[in-house]
């Protein structure tokens, strides 16, 4: 079970999780050391929107309500240190995938304005030897109508593919030097039994 919320008087803004104990939060199949593990999937995706969803004027702040205490060789600061770098990894690797997009993006803006330039003088070329009419119409028509059509996939990443990978970075940059705190459950003793009756 976990939650987040905003303290009104406090400052960062908490993102609250609950875990039995502290493997739970990194990929159980990674076989690096405790502090160079990658977070579990589910356990990333759920910081992340938790993260999404508070202010983005606030700093963050990672609470992690543990059942049972760390074992051996775990420290606060270890742990810390491999959150921390898990997000700053992810923001590397999505900042790798924004430059690849703005690569593809000069690439198909150069085609596309070079199919479109070429679309323009055919067209423009077409009303010399072909007779006026409907049919040369359509022709000129159709071969404008392509040159746009091929500018389609570069205004597409200049306008609006972009900047969802940029905030998705932005948000990564901030998980990625958020502190971390854990908060020991206190198991309750059981209750003592009542002694037998003489």
């Amino acid at each position: 079970m976990a939650q987040h919320r905003v303290h009104p008087a406090l400052r960062p803004a908490l993102i609250e999780v609950h875990v039995e104990q502290i493997e739970q939060l990194f990929y159980s199949i990674d076989p690096s050391p405790f502090h160079a593990r990658d977070l579990d999937p589910q356990a990333d995706d759920y910081i992340v929107a938790c993260a999404r969803e508070l202010p983005r004027e606030l700093s963050l702040a990672l609470v992690i309500h543990l059942d049972r205490p760390l074992a051996p060789g775990q420290e606060l600061a270890q742990l810390e240190a491999a959150i921390r770098s898990h997000f700053a990894a992810s923001a590397g690797a999505t900042r790798a995938r924004l430059r690849e997009l703005f690569r593809r993006g000069r690439i198909s803006l150069l085609i596309g304005l070079a199919f479109l330039s070429l679309s323009i003088a055919l067209g423009e070329f077409s009303r010399d030897w072909l007779p006026l009419g409907s049919p040369a119409q359509i022709l000129r028509e159709s071969l404008l109508i392509g040159g746009w059509v091929a500018m389609w996939r570069p205004m597409e990443i200049f306008l609006y593919d972009w900047w969802p990978i940029w905030a998705r970075i932005r948000l990564l940059d901030r998980l990625a030097r958020m502190p971390t705190r854990i908060v020991q459950r206190r198991h309750r003793p059981a209750p003592a039994e009542a002694a037998p009756a003489d």
